[in-house]
């Protein structure tokens, strides 16, 4: 093992998800002629090493090692930073965008000024930096801030570095924890897991691992059990059937099912988890399959649902919210309704009369069966009778799409409810609505926790209307409610079947029924349509065939705007052509590299000035939510911040460590797509794709298109999706708990007629 002292001079290579760094290192002292140095005395560095920067002195240690390609090179085990002491590698250090709000000019300043005493000067008298040319007692303030943080944060980094977590990541965690970082981890490592967004249970268990943690402790299977569990969760799964926790937990972990069953048992105790159990009645057996057979290994009548807590008494607050609001006195229905019936099929006026005539009822209906001309009537007469009413969807761009299509106001679920993150939801059972009338669009979107919340802030006598494709994919978030709600069988539902909207000549919505009812779609025979099929039998062509449409023959053919009217979905994220391949050729293809565009690698991905990205969480502090889309509007290296433009108006600013919040877009999921349309959809529907070939993934993608949509594929692939209608349902209880609840009950038979 050798032990060399060097200035960094460059970083050609730096993994962020691991660390793994080839790097160009000036030794101290070689005087001894250290082997490997090439002509400009550099030794090529390579390993898993924390973040470094030109010009900052390390000292690593390791051995040599010959590469095949790369010749001799120092494979370093280990490295600790220390303070550069030359003019030279003083400038370099602090210019390197290590510490926030200096930049290279400023650092060439700062150094001219303060000389070979630069360092000690910023550690122990920082104030004196407002002395310097161009620096203020404002901006002296944010340097000694940043400095302070990166002192902290380079001790944390080191320690961390051993367990193989990656600099961006030990930035998220000091500001997670601040000077007890360190402490809480070595406490409970598993914290991480729960706290840090973008570490999961494996590298939480590695590093408990590596701290010498058993692999029986009480803390690693409690650990592993709620994490299956959450993986389930974010399967869209409510609870698990304990057969299934039990088994797969002790595969994760690698210990037995005794275990495991322990571990549940402990998480019980402290109320992390809820039991229940699945208990046959009369009224169960009709929907018995609706709402149970997810897999082969489906919990069967008898066997225990074990639920996170939260979700637990979120499913019971559903259902008693909406048993609640059908069983209190309301007056809408009392008011003669008023509307043009040339206008309106009997269809259509017989939902306005539900929606009007029911505490709660459903319409539910592919495109363009009118259920927007509905909800226009409905607005109407509440209007005119001066009810009190919101509109509202899960999600920003199905809200606008809402307000747009009915001239009224219409927020997302969190909007309205007032969410903040210091306080909650502002809107809750303390303080419900002041309305009389609710729309929840988009309804096939809504999640059971949001559902929760929604229906928590209603007041007694408030009437509510889902409105929503029940033949989409399901929400992103765990639970199906409106399927649960209407295979309940309690509430009133409106199926409209008619096409209304539909020009002449247009395929989309057609194919888009043709598809929900098992049957091939037509394709158009000539560019003055709007439904094309373009051969491909394998992922690499439909790649190219994707690149070359979306970058050239749409735009050139058609006047779409490659970036912002063309969208690309595919059923899955790996292979040539998911999402992450795509996402990589089309951001090389529609946005290149370019001296005057500022670019930065986060996470493993180049984020660039013009990228179209994709939040991927709810972030309330910044206002946007899982699925917003916008674009790279400024990245400042010196401040360390990303500036995204959302929906043409909303600035987000996010930090260098919040980046794996976003994802590039250009290429998204179907299910990510869900709540949007775009003018031209693109969409690869493959052989190889055959695990998510669906009909309801493949109705849900032709469904976003409004103007063209372009299949990339074969007819085989797309009858295979047309042929599967096996929903993957998923593991819920809320459709029966709904039906025992109102069934139970004298109440709900005098509601409903």
């Amino acid at each position: 093992m050798l032990d060399i002292i060097g200035i960094v001079e460059r970083v050609t290579y730096y993994n962020q998800e691991n660390g793994y760094s080839v790097l160009r290192l000036k030794p101290e002292n070689q005087k001894n002629g250290l082997p490997g140095l090439d002509l400009e005395g550099l030794l090529t560095v390579v390993g898993n090493l924390p973040m470094l920067s030109p010009g900052e002195k390390i000292t690593i240690s390791g051995d040599y090692s010959t590469h095949p390609k790369h010749g001799l090179q120092f494979r370093a085990s280990s490295c600790k930073k220390l303070l550069p002491v030359t003019i030279t590698g003083i400038e370099r250090y602090l210019g390197s965008g290590l510490i926030k709000g200096i930049g290279p000019q400023l650092s060439k300043r700062i150094v001219k000024h303060f000389k070979g005493k630069t360092l000690e000067i910023i550690e122990n008298d920082p104030q004196q930096l407002a002395s310097v040319p161009g620096i203020g007692p404002d901006r002296t303030e944010k340097i000694i801030k940043a400095w302070e943080e990166q002192q902290q944060v380079k001790e944390i980094m080191l320690f961390f570095h051993g367990h193989e977590i990656s600099s961006t990541l030990a930035v998220k965690i000091y500001k997670q924890y601040g000077d007890k970082a360190i402490e809480v981890v070595k406490e409970n490592p598993y914290q991480l897991e729960q706290d840090i967004f973008g570490i999961g249970f494996k590298t939480a268990d590695r590093i408990a691992q590596d701290l010498g943690l058993a692999h029986d402790h009480p803390s690693r299977i409690e650990a592993g059990i709620v994490y299956t569990l959450n993986s389930m969760i974010n399967n869209g799964h409510v609870f698990a059937p304990y057969r299934d926790l039990i088994k797969k937990a002790a595969e994760l972990l690698e210990v037995d099912t005794t275990a495991t069953s322990n571990g549940i048992n402990r998480l019980l105790n402290v109320r992390r988890v809820k039991r229940e159990s699945i208990v046959p009645n009369k009224n169960e057996a009709n929907i018995k399959d609706k709402c149970l057979k997810i897999s082969e290994n489906k919990p069967e009548f008898g066997e225990d649902m074990i639920y996170l807590t939260p979700f637990y008494h979120s499913e019971r607050g559903v259902t008693q919210q909406l048993f609640d609001l059908a069983s209190t006195t309301y007056t809408i229905h009392q008011k003669e309704l008023q509307f043009n019936q040339q206008d309106l099929s009997q269809e259509q006026q017989q939902a306005i009369r539900m929606a009007v005539s029911n505490p709660i009822s459903v319409i539910t209906g592919g495109p363009g069966t009118g259920k927007t001309t509905c909800l226009k009537a409905l607005i109407l007469n509440l209007e005119l009778h001066h009810f009190r009413y919101a509109l509202t969807s899960p999600t920003g761009r199905a809200a606008k799409r809402l307000s747009e299509a009915t001239s009224r106001p219409a927020q997302t679920i969190h909007r309205l409810l007032g969410y903040s993150p210091d306080k909650g939801f502002q809107y809750n059972e303390k303080f419900p609505f002041k309305i009389d009338y609710l729309v929840v669009d988009e309804a096939s979107m809504l999640d059971l926790l949001l559902a929760y919340h929604l229906l928590k802030a209603l007041k007694p006598g408030t009437q509510v209307l889902f409105v929503g494709d029940a033949d989409q994919l399901p929400s992103v978030g765990a639970g199906d409610v409106l399927r649960d709600i209407i295979s309940s069988q309690q509430v009133p539902v409106t199926r409209l079947t008619t096409i209304f909207r539909q020009e002449e000549d247009s395929l989309i919505i057609q194919n888009a029924h043709r598809i929900n009812h098992g049957e091939m779609p037509f394709f158009s025979k000539s560019t003055q349509g709007d439904f094309f099929l373009f051969p491909a039998e394998d992922a690499e062509t439909a790649r190219d065939w994707i690149t070359e449409l979306v970058s050239e023959r749409i735009p050139q053919k058609f006047g779409f705007d490659s970036l912002n009217d063309i969208q690309i979905i595919s059923p899955i994220y790996r292979g040539e052509a998911g999402v992450d391949a795509l996402n990589r050729v089309l951001q090389e293809k529609l946005n290149p590299p370019n001296k005057k565009k500022a670019e930065i690698k986060l996470f493993g991905r180049i984020y660039r000035v013009g990228d179209k990205i994709m939040q991927m969480r709810n972030n309330y502090d910044k206002d946007v939510f899982n699925g917003d889309i916008g674009h790279i509007r400024k990245i400042d290296p010196i401040n360390q911040i990303i500036e995204v433009l959302f929906d043409q108006s909303q600035r987000v600013f996010y930090d260098f460590s919040e980046a794996d919040e976003m994802a590039l877009a250009y290429a998204v999921s179907v299910h990510k797509s869900q709540g949007s349309e775009f003018p031209v959809i693109v969409m690869p529907v493959l052989t190889q794709h055959y695990i998510m070939l669906q009909r309801n993934l493949l109705y849900t993608g032709v469904t976003r298109a409004q103007k063209m949509c372009v299949l990339i594929g074969n007819n085989k692939a797309i009858r295979i999706a047309i042929n599967n209608n096996k929903v993957s349902l998923r593991h819920s209880y809320l459709a029966n708990r709904i039906k025992n609840q109102f069934e139970g009950s004298k109440t709900s038979k005098e509601i409903y007629y």
